[in-house]
């Protein structure tokens, strides 16, 4: 008998989870490595699009199969059952080949497969880009995405690597992928780079994007740890309250109110890319008259477009204006983020379905894009020690429900969107939003309120809800008021009239400090 057959076997340990964090740096890039860069992506671009074909047809054969229809049929009202429901999710994935793993040899037998493509990429990023396609299906399947686009030329923009041993590498001060060498541009006086660079790398990512219609490269390391969190951006203690809306939000925390529009700067910017984009479908259409139906729609079935170089022109100032709006929105958000930290660590968020957002006010969410805000909201407030808490709208009913402080009413009345103001006959009169806010900072997990809590605190709540109230609305700031506040009771134009007021009443009601009120309710918010 071997020695194999007596010795025992030895299971491998699994693999340990550890925090990740993004550290992205410009690369210099000279005209032949940039020319190497853009013939491997679109190598990649290749790959992918024959993986998720194939992922796509998988999903097809998954869905019509018979397994499939008997996972679905079983119970999940118990953990045991929606366990025993995923395992037979699971087995029929794995029998029709929609798995990670599946897809990954995929993209290894087609990579395999030519034999010039071995010249431009590893079997690393291969696997990746297999990972990806997977994740497409897989958004599909479990219904986050109805379908999956294909990568047109020059439409894939990030190789990734599984490891910094081979494949992508960074090396100190550079990365280096198979021959290729980009030095990276390293800003020592910043803190947050010194901290990732001290940092183990996980594995390296490669991103081409296009300023000013010129390609420039850029790595993101995958470092292990917390993230770098800066001085000034100190994390508060206690429960904020928030009430997000398609283009306004509303934040109640102990000693805060804030009452203002949301991400307002991009709206504003915004009315220059439909400029542009005019511009384009005017010249669009004159290059191609013969494409288009008399009443100015587009010819159905395979059409051949004509473009100029004035409409390219354009078509690059587009994509750029787009690009600085996308930056400008990242930044906005995380000061936002920044700031609702501040006011403290816990934050309790109505969950609120993007998808019906989308339907019912699809232009805002695409310019504001407040689904993009909760998601670095929750990034910011975990890697802080915080938590964001999803608070579900069916069961607490946070714009219907009043519990009359004064009298305990406890009523519930259904409001339409266009009443922003609300009323009640236990004599509570608040904006909706900031109401909203105030009871979701007093609401667990589960949408129950703990209104013995709130009763204690709208004493001291309710000068500082209407003050904020009363500065959102206020006419001296030069713009127009949205609707969307509503109209305190006594609005005053004078600026900073109700602000006082509300300060001296919470000093009255020992709700803060006079210095913190002052700073709390007189500053600007940035937005």
């Amino acid at each position: 008998m071997s020695n194999s057959a007596t010795t025992p076997k030895t299971h491998t340990t699994r693999r340990v989870r550890t925090p990740s964090f993004v550290c992205e740096l410009p690369l210099r890039a000279t005209g032949r490595t940039l020319r190497a860069v853009l013939v491997r992506l679109d190598v990649g671009r290749q790959i992918y699009n024959a993986c998720l074909q194939t992922a796509l047809a998988r999903l097809r054969t998954l869905r019509a199969s018979p397994e499939w229809a008997k996972a679905r049929a079983l119970p999940r009202h118990t953990d045991k059952q929606r366990a025993r429901r995923a395992r037979a999710f699971a087995r029929a994935r794995k029998r029709y080949g929609l798995t990670e793993y599946a897809l990954q040899r995929v993209a290894l037998k087609h990579f395999r497969r030519s034999g010039w493509m071995g010249n431009h990429l590893g079997t690393h990023e291969v696997q990746k880009i297999g990972t990806r396609a997977y994740l497409a299906a897989s958004r599909i399947l479990v219904g986050h995405a109805r379908s999956a686009r294909f990568k047109g030329r020059g439409q894939f923009h990030s190789p990734e690597g599984k490891s910094n041993a081979t494949g992508i590498r960074w090396r100190g001060d550079h990365v280096e992928w198979r021959g290729l060498v980009f030095p990276a541009v390293i800003d020592r006086k910043d803190p947050v780079v010194e901290h990732a660079l001290k940092k183990r790398v996980k594995y390296v990512r490669i991103v081409l994007r296009r300023v000013r219609s010129a390609p420039r490269v850029y790595t993101q390391l995958v470092c292990q740890g917390r993230p770098c969190r800066k001085p000034k951006h100190r994390t508060g203690r206690g429960h904020v309250g928030l009430d997000l809306g398609p283009s306004t939000i509303a934040v109640a925390a102990p000693g805060t109110a804030l009452l203002s529009r949301f991400c307002e700067p991009v709206v504003r910017d915004h009315r220059q890319i439909r400029v542009v984009q005019r511009h384009r479908n005017r010249q669009r259409r004159a290059n191609n008259p013969d494409n288009y139906l008399p009443d100015g729609r587009v010819k159905r079935g395979v059409t051949r477009w004509h473009t100029s170089r004035r409409e390219r022109t354009v078509r690059d100032r587009l994509a750029d204006l787009f690009r600085r709006e996308r930056a400008h929105r990242k930044t906005l958000h995380g000061q936002l983020a920044n700031e609702i930290l501040r006011m403290g660590s816990t934050i309790h968020l109505e969950k609120t379905s993007m998808r019906s957002l989308q339907r019912t006010f699809g232009r805002s969410v695409s310019v504001r894009a407040p689904g993009m805000f909760v998601q670095i909201l929750r990034r910011k407030a975990e890697s802080a020690g915080g938590q964001v808490i999803d608070i579900p709208a069916h069961v607490a009913k946070l714009s219907q429900i009043c519990h009359g402080f004064c009298h305990g009413c406890g009523a519930i009345q259904k409001k339409p969107l266009h009443q922003r103001v609300h009323v009640c006959a236990c004599g509570v009169e608040m904006q909706r939003d900031l109401y909203s806010a105030f009871l979701a900072a007093h609401t667990d997990a589960g949408g129950v309120l703990h209104a013995g809590r709130a009763r204690r605190a709208w004493p001291g709540a309710e000068p500082l809800l209407r003050a904020a109230w009363s500065q959102a609305v206020q006419p001296a700031r030069g713009r127009s008021v949205p609707s969307t506040f509503g109209r305190p009771p006594a609005c005053r134009s004078q600026s900073g009239s109700l602000a006082a007021e509300g300060i001296a009443n919470a000093e009255a009601r020992g709700g803060n400090t006079p210095g913190e009120a002052a700073v709390v309710l007189l500053r600007t918010p940035r937005l």
